[in-house]
């Protein structure tokens, strides 16, 4: 029985990662334990490789300034644990979650008991959210996919619109190799009947995407982010599209296809159930939408950016290079083991003038030194903690922007002592 809320965080952060067998059978045993509270909602479903969180927080807040209860599941946090759960624009409470990790440890000694099946950490975040969700009654919820699609813990939902960002390569251990291969993983949350949304256009991929909806009797709908038209391109952007015009504060130009995603997401659930619907609250909502860690900008020259993949990357240099052509560019980089900083590393060194590597205490991050062999950059340093590399890099002369991005970890770590120093 847990009684505090550090107490249950340790016990859900403890469980297995993952399950000896990639499926959903435990997720399947559980919810029908718990009465299946996925079904006493309805939901939309967000699946891709990057912008899945911004698309997600996009969607939820036109939704909410239509004047719903939204429900939104994200992963993972930036800034506190309790933010991968939410409703409008709070938090799920520490209370609530010792609440329901009570609950959902009792299903998983039943289902370990029952079936000799563990439950993983990803699966039990899915219960709680699922079941906080039926408990508060939300209108609608707009849940995040944790990792491809097909066999995601998520996946057990019929949402009533499916949302896939774009496919670009991550975690290919689990997905495949393939643009092809990751591709079919993410489309596994397409649902018979249920229409699809999403601005993936890459030729290869269209006809994986047209054959599955075909297949599926699912409609198929691109949203073309390139009938937006860029307006201005600052600390927020301003594009037209659909003959309105929107300002988000999310900076950069792969936000305006987040948006576009989510406006068209918003418009093919306003048409299937029939809401009353205004541009105004559409606007209001994206201009409200911020998020974490995600091209967050301090002091007007410290850019900070959770990217962790070649697409991610790619998307953070085009929008740095937009952004500030004359300014004298500094990265700060810190990137886990396990992902791609061999390909990302050479992307980088071209865009600093100067190109700092650190590491975080985690046993999944790769060392400042490893990182910076890699790097063909002449002027390259290391640095064995975050505070050493941010008292470096932070000494910014007037014509200098720093750039710190590698990883979601990382920027968890990094960001509380960025708002100390320019926002305390």
């Amino acid at each position: 029985m847990f009684t505090t809320f550090e107490a249950a965080k340790d016990w859900i952060e403890s469980s297995i990662r993952f399950g000896d067998k990639l499926d959903l059978k435990r997720m399947e045993l559980a919810s029908k334990y718990l009465h299946h509270p996925e079904k006493q909602f309805k939901s939309i479903h967000v699946a891709g490789t990057n912008g899945k969180g911004s698309t997600t927080n996009y969607i939820k807040n036109i939704i909410k300034r239509h004047g719903y209860k939204v429900g939104i599941y994200t992963s993972p946090y930036v800034v506190k644990f309790n933010e991968r759960i939410g409703i409008n624009d709070a938090f799920i409470l520490d209370d609530e979650i010792i609440e329901y990790a009570n609950r959902i440890h009792d299903i998983c000694e039943i289902i370990l008991e029952r079936h000799q099946e563990h439950v993983t950490f990803f699966e039990i975040l899915t219960l709680m959210a699922f079941c906080y969700f039926a408990d508060q009654a939300v209108d609608y919820a707009v849940i995040e996919v944790g990792l491809g699609g097909l066999l995601d813990a998520t996946n057990i939902i019929i949402p009533e619109v499916s949302v896939i960002t774009n496919i670009s390569y991550d975690h290919m251990k689990q997905l495949g190799n393939t643009l092809e291969s990751i591709a079919m993983n993410k489309l596994g949350i397409v649902k018979p009947g249920i229409p699809l949304v999403t601005t993936e256009k890459n030729p290869l991929l269209v006809p994986q995407f047209q054959a599955t909806c075909r297949e599926r009797n699912a409609a198929y709908q691109l949203a073309d982010y390139d009938q937006a038209s860029l307006v201005s391109l600052g600390e927020t952007t301003t594009f037209t599209y659909r003959d309105h015009i929107f300002t988000i504060q999310l900076p950069g130009l792969h936000q305006i296809k987040n948006a576009v995603l989510a406006i068209d997401t918003f418009l093919c659930l306003a048409e299937k159930k029939n809401i009353a619907w205004d541009w105004r609250m559409i606007t209001l909502g994206l201009q409200e939408t911020t998020w974490p860690g995600r091209f967050e900008i301090f002091n007007h020259q410290i850019i900070l950016d959770g990217a962790h993949n070649v697409g991610g990357i790619e998307s953070l240099k085009t929008t740095i290079e937009a952004l500030y052509p004359t300014k004298r560019k500094i990265g700060l980089f810190c990137m886990m083991k396990d992902k791609e900083h061999e390909k990302i590393i050479p992307l980088l060194d071209p865009l600093f003038d100067e190109f700092h590597f650190t590491q975080i205490d985690y046993k999944r991050s790769a060392t400042a030194q490893e990182l910076a062999l890699e790097s063909q950059h002449p002027q390259k340093f290391t640095h064995e903690s975050i505070a050493q590399a941010l008292d470096v890099c932070t000494n910014l002369k007037e014509n200098d922007i720093l750039i710190i991005t590698g990883s979601l970890y990382f920027v968890s770590d990094i960001r509380p002592l960025l708002i100390k120093k320019y926002r305390a």
